[in-house]
């Protein structure tokens, strides 16, 4: 009886604003028929409580905001359909954590619809707490501002039911109880589990605060704080996007036509990349790095020799990593003289080899290194969060470190001038930047928050050239325009992890990542070294992707767990250094789909619906995608001598058969022999011609054919 009379009270409270507002009325309907874009949102009562209309304008489909009355519910319908909605469950939509216990929003008690603004009051479960909410209606998205008064909580929650919008993608690296981000990377999202209690911009994982839908919706949480993301975790079939702080609530959910559209709204907000920090000949060949070829157990002459069989059987790169471990301690940027008894020698002669030396670096310092205690009593380190009296330490997989404050400026500036001495005696040209560069246990500078660290790194590391391996800075919007490349976080060396590794690049690029590479080629991890079959697909499956990041040689290497040697036949030389030469046929196309992000913020690599909305059978294909808009890679990622490939509408190319296909078509019992990565080519599609000629082995760049802003001049020791 209550709530029907509360509901009454609206109703009546709706019409009393129409009445009080009679010129009003007529001269926005009159102005909705005499000009049709200058219509704005409107607010009218249904039989559950509110509809915010908003109507269609430009390219933005419009759309409808159903607001529930009797209990705070949201739910957005476009074209007559729902396409996104809060949780029916009995938990609520609009949830809050109270002294432990989960409280949700229940009737809406007031609103009020002033200057495009609808503001609600609802009461809730928790005694003496209401929620206030705002939202704030635009032609292709709406904004969603609340938060709890009357009580302190320690966590606010949006959740949504997951099939009211479709399928679910972005978020970037996933953790999951599978085994993600490392062996699994459900695609979409909720396709599997996804189970992420430390969601936020400290954490290692490449991860933004943005989803988006097959329902043409988008979903982002504008914090600093860390979150808690589940979706569809314990398959509960909810999206449940938990906040660690009691600060008000900022979402903006996106309504567009299609997904594309989704992600370039969002793309709006935190801005394109303005450059790309790779250049074309790090696009063009792989950058072989040491990690996963030694881990720690690598020197001199182990890394000579590597650099030796990679240059003797032809398999081409243009720089030369040595990753960790080569410091005599963690922080000290000194080589380990029993190790590495000449590495200036060492570099002249990977230099005389044809590539260029890069060089594994942190700003973690642990503390049996000479430079921590001159670091902690300079003021160089982060403060504890604890006790900022005393440096933060940090437990991480090399011990235990202080981290170098970037927020200071007298520590940056003798962290650079640390790294710009050792670059020039040894004749480094780049360096792999890895872990963090904030950790949560640890205080901010005086005047700045954790997110500051994201952009503080990004400045740095711009400083410098990455060699195609990138770094992990994310969640800051300075990271989305450094135009880094994105490398993942390690795989292992099985096939579950090839499949992630082409899964998670499809998550990172639709969050705005464009410019992504694979883990190393093969995994690491720890794990035994990878078979043939597995090394082979993975190098065939990066060729088709924006850069080549390597590691384990197909020549031979040493399989970590046993500490023994595993050597590779002549076909898997042959089969990777066809593989490198596929990739370096396909840079000028590549560079094209560079030039072209630098212009619109697409992604490279992406999924087929970004091309192909309307078909609707590639929404969960998880073992293709798009190359730019002409290219179609469908690699084995299986140990299987065959696979099912879907073609979307158009009309393709085979390479493989030389054959022409018209889609939508779908493949089943596609042969694959180990020779063989189908790939495909748009023939109406921009760029299809170059395409074709580079993956029909007719397209060797040479510089005469190269655009002008892809040739550099060769550093020192190129050939």
């Amino acid at each position: 009886m209550l709530g029907r009379l509360r509901r009454l009270r609206l109703l009546l409270a709706f019409s009393s604003l129409a009445l009080a507002l009679p010129a009003a009325l007529p001269t926005r309907a009159q102005a909705a028929v005499e000009n049709p874009a200058a219509a704005g949102p409107t607010l009218s009562p249904t039989a559950d409580g509110l509809a915010l209309t908003v109507p269609p304008s430009g390219d933005a489909p419009g759309y409808v905001l159903d607001v529930g009355t009797a209990r705070l519910a949201l739910s957005t319908r476009r074209a007559g359909r729902s396409v996104l909605a809060t949780a029916a469950d009995g938990s609520g939509a609009l949830r809050f954590r109270l002294h432990g216990d989960w409280q949700h929003a229940t009737e809406v008690t007031g609103w009020a619809w002033s200057g495009g603004t609808l503001t609600l009051t609802a009461d809730t479960t928790a005694e003496g707490a209401t929620v206030e909410a705002r939202l704030i209606p635009s032609a292709d998205r709406y904004s969603l501002d609340w938060k709890v008064k009357g009580a302190v909580p320690d966590r606010l929650s949006l959740a949504y039911d997951l099939k009211s919008a479709g399928h679910w993608y972005g978020h970037g690296e996933a953790e999951t109880p599978q085994g993600g981000p490392g062996t699994d990377q459900p695609w979409p999202l909720d396709s599997g589990e996804v189970v992420h209690p430390s969601f936020g911009p400290s954490s290692y994982d490449m991860i933004d605060p943005f989803w988006f839908t097959s329902g043409a919706t988008g979903l982002r949480v504008d914090t600093g704080h860390v979150m808690d993301v589940s979706i569809n975790g314990g398959k509960d079939g909810l999206g449940r996007f938990d906040i660690e702080s009691a600060d008000p609530y900022k979402a903006t959910v996106f309504v567009e036509s299609t997904p594309l559209e989704v992600y370039r709204d969002y793309v709006g907000i935190v801005g394109r990349p303005a450059k790309s920090d790779a250049t074309y000949e790090q696009f063009a060949e792989p950058v072989w790095n040491s990690w996963a070829q030694f881990y720690t157990h690598v020197d001199q002459a182990r890394l000579l020799d590597y650099a030796q069989d990679l240059h003797d059987n032809g398999l081409s790169g243009h720089t030369l990593q040595l990753d960790d471990k080569w410091e005599s301690d963690y922080g000290n940027m000194t080589f380990d003289a029993k190790a590495y008894p000449d590495p200036k020698a060492m570099s002249d002669r990977i230099h005389r080899l044809g590539f260029d030396f890069g060089l594994w670096v942190t700003l973690w310092i642990n503390l049996d290194s000479d430079q921590y205690q001159y670091a902690a009593d300079h003021g160089y380190l982060l403060k504890d969060a604890g006790d900022t009296t005393k440096p933060c330490t940090v437990t991480w997989w090399n011990g235990t470190a202080g981290i170098v404050d970037l927020a200071n400026p007298e520590a940056k500036a003798w962290y650079v001038g640390r790294l710009e001495k050792l670059m020039s005696t040894y004749g480094i040209d780049g360096l792999k930047f890895d872990t963090r560069f904030f950790d949560d246990r640890c205080a901010p500078h005086e005047g700045h928050q954790p997110t500051d660290y994201q952009r503080l790194g990004a400045e740095l590391a711009d400083r410098f050239d990455l060699q195609g391996v990138g770094i992990r800075v994310h969640w800051d919007t300075t990271a989305h325009r450094a135009g880094f490349v994105t490398r993942q976080v390690d795989k292992g060396t099985g096939w579950d992890s090839l499949r992630a590794s082409v899964t998670q690049n499809l998550a990172l690029s639709t969050i705005g990542y464009p410019f992504v590479t694979t883990d190393m080629i093969g995994g690491s991890s720890s794990q035994p070294a990878p078979g043939k079959r597995v090394l082979v697909r993975w190098a065939q499956s990066a060729a088709l992707q924006p850069l080549m990041y390597s590691s384990t040689s197909p020549v031979d290497t040493i399989d970590v767990t046993t500490g023994k040697k595993v050597t590779y036949d002549r076909q898997t030389i042959d089969l990777y250094r066809k593989a490198i030469a596929r990739h370096e046929r396909l840079a000028p196309y590549i560079w094209d789909q560079v030039r072209q992000t630098l212009r619109t913020g697409d992604p490279i690599m992406r999924p087929l619906f970004f091309d192909f909305p309307r078909d609707t059978v590639a929404y969960t294909v998880t073992d293709e995608w798009m190359l730019g808009p002409a290219v179609l890679a469908a690699p084995q990622l299986t140990d299987r001598a065959a696979r099912t490939v879907h073609l979307p509408p158009g009309v393709w190319y085979d390479v493989d058969h030389g054959t022409v296909i018209h889609g939508p078509k779908t493949l089943p019992g596609y042969a694959t022999p180990l020779g063989t990565a189908p790939a495909f080519v748009n023939l109406g599609a921009k760029g299809a011609a170059k395409a074709l000629r580079a993956l029909r082995g007719t397209g060797t760049p040479d510089a005469t054919s190269l655009p002008a802003d892809a040739a550099p001049a060769p550093p020192r020791g190129r050939r």
